[in-house]
């Protein structure tokens, strides 16, 4: 397992992270079947994303990159039919870029 690292993300990028957060979480609560995602998960996450000072940085692991990311992809797919999925997919490419760079490649093949 990788360790966890210090990662300094743009104001925008904490904001469009917390808001893919409350959309799983939205999920989790309106699902009447079971969910991959844990509530309590997503809501230390979230609490820790909003917790720093701006430039302080917070400590995410692959894992809680992956969740994210796993998130993105659940939020994009579910607005295909919206008037602003061009927006949704740029905040996706936003979001994957902001999340990825900070593994390397084998760090995130050795993930999967």
């Amino acid at each position: 397992m990788l360790e966890p690292r210090v990662v300094i993300l743009e104001h925008d990028a904490v904001l469009a992270l917390s808001q893919i957060l409350g959309i799983m979480l939205d999920r989790v609560f309106d699902s009447e079947t079971t969910n991959e995602w844990s509530p309590e998960r997503i809501i230390d996450l979230e609490a820790r994303l909003m917790a720093p000072a701006e430039d302080e940085g917070i400590v995410l692991g692959i894992d809680d990159a992956a969740l994210l990311l796993h998130g993105m992809a659940y939020t994009e797919v579910m607005s295909q039919d919206l008037p602003w999925i061009d927006s949704v997919r740029w905040v996706a490419d936003f979001v994957t870029q902001e999340l990825r760079h900070h593994w390397s490649d084998a760090e995130w093949q050795k993930y999967s």
